[in-house]
């Protein structure tokens, strides 16, 4: 495989990306290397299209990709002007950079940053991110510097929140809320749904709060996240057998997704979320995402 990949590449340099593609195409096994050589082939030709038809076709055989082939095929979108294309795979960076933060791949996510931000400087869920995964691997430093460089740059994060509606009335609320005038109530039902589900079997992950703060701190601060407050405010608020409904503006954290799962099952409720991925549907302890979202 290794010679063939090569001889890909060496075709590719020498200006003769058909006879590239023809040792490509006779490969019977292709790892990310081969696939990146031909992307690169058909990148140096000047033929985007194509490029960007191998990098699909590379995922559908569920070859994964790595850095160096998201490199080639943006370069092929690049030098093809295929700006919409080169948008969608920018995507798939963002999909990337998210599963460096579950597996903890700190050098791979910095990298991958630095690719977004040549087509997107100021997003600022990428550097978000980037300093989640810092703040997983209890690298403070690095959390620091990033977010001196958000400030310094003026990229804002958006603050979470949820929204539920009960009666006709929206009702939003912060991670933290205090503001309610039902606060004192919810609290306490905050209280009870984290002593019933903690006998249920869940067991809070405390990785989801990105703080250097002792356990006991980030205990409580997990308990306030705003769907949580939300679903709070809607047992109090709703009778038995009435779904809740909440919608949120960020992506929901994995502890809060295992939380409505069991509220769902202790307060026989049907609980649904709408995050900014997608619809979670929750309904005796499971979610309709099936845990991929």
């Amino acid at each position: 495989m290794q010679l063939s990949t090569a001889l890909v590449d060496m075709f590719a340099r020498c200006g003769d990306p058909a006879s590239a593609m023809e040792v490509f195409n006779k490969m019977k096994e292709r790892d990310v290397s081969a696939w990146t050589a031909a992307i690169g082939a058909m990148a140096m030709e000047g033929n985007g299209k194509w490029a960007v038809e191998l990098f699909y076709e590379m995922l559908q055989e569920g070859v994964e990709p790595d850095q160096v082939v998201f490199v080639a095929v943006l370069t092929a979108c690049s030098h093809g002007g295929l700006v919409g294309e080169g948008m969608e795979i920018f995507t798939i960076w963002g999909a990337f950079l998210a599963a460096c933060k579950m597996h903890k791949n700190e050098e791979i996510a910095t990298y991958a940053v630095d690719m977004i931000s040549e087509s997107s400087p100021d997003k600022a869920g990428i550097h978000v991110l980037l300093s989640n995964i810092y703040a997983l691997g209890g690298k403070w430093t690095d959390v620091a510097k990033v977010r001196m460089s958000m400030k310094e740059r003026g990229i804002k994060k958006n603050p979470g929140s949820s929204s539920i509606e009960v009666n006709g009335n929206i009702h939003e609320f912060t991670s933290g809320d205090e503001f309610h005038p039902e606060h004192t109530h919810i609290c306490l039902m905050l209280d009870e749904m984290n002593c019933r589900v903690r006998e249920a079997g869940h067991v809070p992950d405390l990785t989801n709060v990105l703080l250097d703060v002792d356990e006991q701190e980030k205990d409580f601060l997990l308990n306030r996240h705003s769907e949580k407050i939300a679903m709070a405010y809607g047992l109090i608020s709703t009778s038995q057998g009435h779904p809740i409904r909440i919608v949120k503006n960020l992506r929901m954290c994995s502890d809060c997704h295992s939380f409505a799962k069991f509220v769902s099952k202790v307060y026989h409720r049907h609980i649904v979320v709408r995050d900014n991925n997608r619809f979670h549907f929750f309904q005796g302890g499971l979610c309709s995402c099936g845990d991929y979202w």
